[in-house]
């Protein structure tokens, strides 16, 4: 399969898959969620054991499209829903791959790009990368990430990072446990097959029945979680602060932020 968002390569046993949007800082499209899901079904399928994931040009993943963003201010409920279930998709896809993945983060990731990041097994920091989530600066929810977010660092530190919506260095996000290790920028995606070739030491039964087993222990939580935050994704597109949020961003102006509302069924 050709891909339009995404590089693909496999070699000695690991494949690099390169999210390859440049031009829009790697930015996360309704394609590129596409191909990613195809490619993560590709790579499970081949005889590729490990999977690198990183970014083109200086930048790993900068969240939302901004064309999409923009887009989804006139969808339907049933509509925001759909796309808040796909993005999910490619999360879960992510988070319950098969083989051990590794993220070689060689710029900043944000928001969505944040959460593709971190959901990979091992995630390898260049010094140049910065982590955040800043969905709340323009109207939004970092709902779906937030699920992972809370096991990874906590519930005190994610609340600090999503309400604020701070980016953080590459050496902060070691410390709360968003990152594996920092590296130097030039030696990143090196460091990221030495690990790769130290897993490949290793039965690839056992390390399939790891992650199965270490993902069972949060599966029946996560579902529901998630099912939430799906929910609260598409709830909060209807607002008015979140197309406020938009234009704002969209015309480089101060948001007016009016503060209405929105209530989301509990589960």
């Amino acid at each position: 399969m050709s891909y339009r968002t995404l590089m693909l390569a496999q070699q000695d046993g690991m494949c690099l898959l390169t999210l390859n949007r440049p031009d829009k800082r790697n930015a996360i499209s309704y394609e590129l969620i596409d191909e990613m899901i195809a490619a993560l079904d590709a790579v499970k399928n081949s005889g590729s054991q490990i999977l690198i994931l990183t970014g083109a040009g200086n930048t790993f993943c900068s969240g939302m499209d901004l064309e999409n963003l923009k887009a989804i201010t006139s969808r339907t409920t049933e509509e925001n829903i759909k796309d808040s279930e796909t993005m999910a998709q490619m999360f879960r896809a992510i988070y319950d791959f098969p083989k051990p993945t590794i993220a070689a983060v060689n710029g900043p990731a944000i928001a969505g790009g944040c959460g593709i990041a971190t959901l990979c097994d091992f995630t390898v920091a260049s010094t140049e990368a910065k982590f955040g989530y800043s969905e709340v600066r323009i109207g939004f929810l970092p709902a779906i990430v937030s699920a992972w977010l809370v096991r990874q660092i906590g519930d005190k530190a994610a609340r600090h990072l999503l309400l604020t919506g701070n980016i953080i260095s590459a050496e902060e996000a070691l410390v709360l446990g968003l990152v594996t290790e920092v590296i130097e920028h030039g030696r990143l995606l090196e460091r990221a097959r030495e690990i790769a070739v130290q897993l490949l030491k290793n039965s690839p039964t056992s390390l399939r029945e790891t992650k199965r087993l270490l993902n069972s222990y949060a599966r029946r939580d996560l579902e529901w979680q998630v099912d939430l935050a799906v929910e609260a994704s598409a709830a909060i597109r209807t607002t008015a602060d979140f197309r406020e949020g938009i234009s704002s961003f969209l015309e480089k102006r101060k948001p007016k932020w009016g503060g209405d509302s929105i209530t989301v069924p509990p589960k």
